[in-house]
């Protein structure tokens, strides 16, 4: 159990009882596929965030155990239909769900659990938080399609890919922190502003772990964002400060989607620096993450969302 697990670890399995609960389903495969993926080993960071944020701003009640798991199942709808779209074949070290029982089976099981999480907050009755929430699922999905459409287009630039990972993850997290500060009646912008910048420090790492992981620490096969053609920041990076022949490899292989280059590709990718450029930009979210909580008062849990920030990073090592 990691560090920011323990600080809440009651609220943790609360909310892991939750989860299991909330899977019921009188359909066989939906219960089959949704255990299969929710028992994955994920390390339930979003949830988390809920709790940290709730309790760091002197929530007393047991809302937040419910949106926690409303969070995670959210998010483990996004990770099915993601599979699908991107063809995926492993996630956290083993064998996707649409890998396993098909596309469709995957699809559907992923509209039940956004569907479980609406009913889940139409039993709390909160419009605030359901709107957030409401308009989280709808800006994911615009950043699910954005990135598919960008698939295969090596213009791509960096404010672009900033967009499109603000949409597609770290808008979940926005909404995360932002939900627990409604809870405890606090105030909703600092705890945006933490979620948002600390989901942006993930997702640069995720796609840096592409070119500088393996399969047993990322759970996914390394070089898959270049097969899928998506240019990541270390990409956007290189590109725009190789030399025109190095430029060209990379375009070529992002406009087909292939990977058959990825040794020659990563050593370009290395050789200007894009992988050290990527991973400062990603402190640099970690720092504005941990700015946004300075004008919470101290307590464990403000330490633990600041330790938070700095894992988000540190996962490299």
């Amino acid at each position: 159990m990691l560090s920011f697990h323990k600080a809440v670890e009651q609220d943790f399995s609360a909310v892991n009882d939750l989860i299991i609960d909330n899977l019921h389903s009188n359909v066989g495969l939906v219960e089959n596929i949704g255990h299969y993926i929710v028992d994955s080993g994920g390390k339930r960071l979003r949830p988390v965030v809920v709790l940290l944020s709730a309790l760091a701003n002197g929530y007393q009640g047991k809302q937040h155990l419910t949106l926690a798991a409303v969070i995670e199942f959210i998010h483990t709808a996004t990770l099915l239909h993601d599979d699908v779209v991107d063809v995926s074949a492993l996630r956290r070290g083993r064998e996707t769900a649409n890998q396993q029982w098909g596309n469709a089976p995957s699809v559907l099981v992923g509209d039940f659990l956004y569907s479980r999480a609406f009913q889940m907050l139409v039993g709390l009755g909160d419009m605030d938080i359901m709107r957030v929430i409401a308009d989280a699922t709808n800006v994911i999905s615009e950043g699910e399609v954005q990135q598919m459409a960008n698939a295969g287009n090596s213009h791509t630039d960096e404010s672009t890919y900033y967009e499109v990972i603000y949409r597609k993850t770290a808008k979940l997290f926005e909404s995360a922190a932002q939900i627990g500060a409604i809870l405890a009646s606090a105030d909703q912008q600092p705890m945006a502003d933490y979620g948002k910048h600390l989901g942006m420090a993930f997702q640069i790492i995720d796609d840096v772990l592409d070119y500088q992981g393996d399969v047993s620490a990322i759970g996914k096969n390394v070089g898959d964002d270049l097969a899928e053609g998506k240019m990541t920041l270390p990409l956007v990076h290189s590109r725009d400060h190789l030399d025109a022949q190095q430029r060209q490899l990379i375009c070529q292989a992002i406009e087909s989607k292939s990977a058959d280059n990825f040794a020659e590709i990563l050593s370009a990718v290395q050789s200007c620096g894009s992988l050290d450029y990527s991973i400062e930009q990603a402190k640099i979210q970690a720092e504005l993450a941990k700015q946004a909580l300075v004008s919470l008062p101290e307590s464990q849990f403000k330490s633990v969302m600041k330790d938070l920030a700095d894992f988000s990073v540190s996962r490299l090592s």
